[in-house]
């Protein structure tokens, strides 16, 4: 038969035998080996052509009729087939190309794909990273992103924003570059993306130096600290004063990192024991700590401020459902006690006074949930929850002292919600 416009129109649509099965027909060309019509259950007419490539029948759609004409089609089946008898082979080019094209977006996103262990709060902090540093790359082919380009930017964002942003901007597009050069291949298993452009940085040794930030509220600021703290709520400087008080503290007398603090439950809280677990922390282990006095108090107080509440910490207005941003509670307090600090100055204090105190160290790195990988003494330590407990309270007795009380509640009792 000849493929030619009249005769497309004029064939039949193949019914449909089975429910949500597409039935099809085709048609080859007598006069161009190889070249074919599909016409399918669905009303479709797509033009083809079918060959054997590399030993394999190959089926390659040139497009639906009458979006390409059949005398269009027919010249791009006539080159295609050209391609594939001087040995290339359509296919493969295809799937080069659409790799080739392959946007920083579109790997970002299948490295995320393939990365389920990262945190939610990892994939914000990345996605809002390179939407700081590289907004304008977002939509370009990971091929056009060059050495000198990586080089260009990642010196502007540092002289004239943040070296710590632009440090870890690169690192992730590092990342993605290395994930796609052993994610994307041709059909033979050939590689696409054959070097990682951000491997200038270390040859030239552009990375920015950071300092690793050492601050601390030193002892003899925790009173002054204290009592900014307490006006928080005296003068009602900001909405719930007495949670992001007992956030705070909690911080300071544990050594929490915010988000765990800040997300931790209520299930996961033992009054009777007076213990509380951690299940989703930095190395993903469990930790359990054991309460002091004073931070049993704090616990109790929170339960009768929200006694049905999921989160010690809740937020109505937040998605999470628990406080999420301390900066504006921490610039009040800031201000309201003339002590400059952040949030992680808190645990690095609870650190620094357990380390004065001639804390063990392996029960500082338990109370911390550091790992102890490299540590072949600790493999044989059992630290549980009640060891704990007495350098704990140690902790807790020399901050005490250090703001002023001792073992006494530092913010009043809330009444019990109705």
């Amino acid at each position: 038969m000849n493929i030619t416009k009249s005769f497309v129109d004029k064939l039949s649509i193949p019914k449909q035998l089975q429910p949500g099965r597409t039935e099809q027909k085709r048609y080859y060309d007598d006069k161009l080996k190889g070249f074919g019509v599909r016409v399918t259950s669905g009303g479709t007419k797509a033009f083809f052509i079918e060959k054997l490539i590399n030993g394999q029948l190959k089926r390659i759609t040139l497009g639906q009729y009458p979006a390409i004409t059949t005398e269009q089609a027919r010249k791009e089946a006539q080159k295609t087939l050209g391609k594939i008898a001087t040995g290339i082979d359509p296919v493969a080019e295809k799937k080069a190309q659409k790799v080739k094209s392959i946007t920083l977006e579109q790997a970002f996103n299948d490295y995320l794909a393939a990365r389920k262990s990262l945190k939610p709060t990892t994939v914000i902090d990345y996605q809002r990273v390179l939407k700081q540093v590289v907004p304008d790359w977002l939509n370009k082919p990971l091929l056009h992103i060059s050495r000198d380009l990586i080089v260009k930017r990642h010196s502007q964002h540092g002289e004239n924003h943040s070296q710590a942003r632009a440090n870890l901007a690169m690192r992730l597009i590092r990342a993605i570059f290395n994930f796609a050069m052993n994610e994307y291949h041709s059909d033979s298993g050939k590689a696409i993306i054959l070097e990682n452009p951000v491997a200038r940085l270390s040859h030239t040794r552009a990375w920015y130096r950071i300092e690793r930030r050492q601050t601390v509220i030193k002892h003899h600021e925790l009173a002054a600290w204290y009592q900014g703290l307490i006006r928080l709520s005296e003068k009602r400087a900001i909405e719930n004063a007495e949670l992001w008080q007992d956030y705070f503290l909690l911080i300071l007398f544990t050594g929490l990192r915010r988000s765990e603090a800040a997300s931790l439950k209520w299930e996961n809280v033992d009054l009777k024991s007076k213990s509380f677990t951690l299940l989703d922390t930095k190395n993903r282990d469990s930790h359990t700590l054991p309460m002091s006095d004073f931070l049993f108090d704090l616990f109790i107080r929170r339960r009768q401020a929200n006694p049905k509440s999921e989160f010690v910490f809740p937020a109505e207005n937040s998605s999470r459902g628990h406080i999420v941003e301390p900066r504006k509670a921490m610039l009040k307090v800031a201000e309201l006690s003339n002590v400059e600090f952040t949030v992680h100055d808190l645990r690095r204090t609870f650190i620094t006074t357990a380390e004065s105190l001639d804390i063990s160290a392996y029960a500082l790195k338990r109370l911390l949930n550091h790992k102890m990988a490299n540590d072949v003494t600790s493999g044989y330590i059992i630290t549980d929850v009640e060891r704990l407990r007495k350098p704990m309270q140690e902790i807790t007795d020399y901050l005490l002292k250090c703001i002023g009380i001792k073992n006494t509640p530092i913010i009043p009792l809330l009444t019990k919600a109705k």
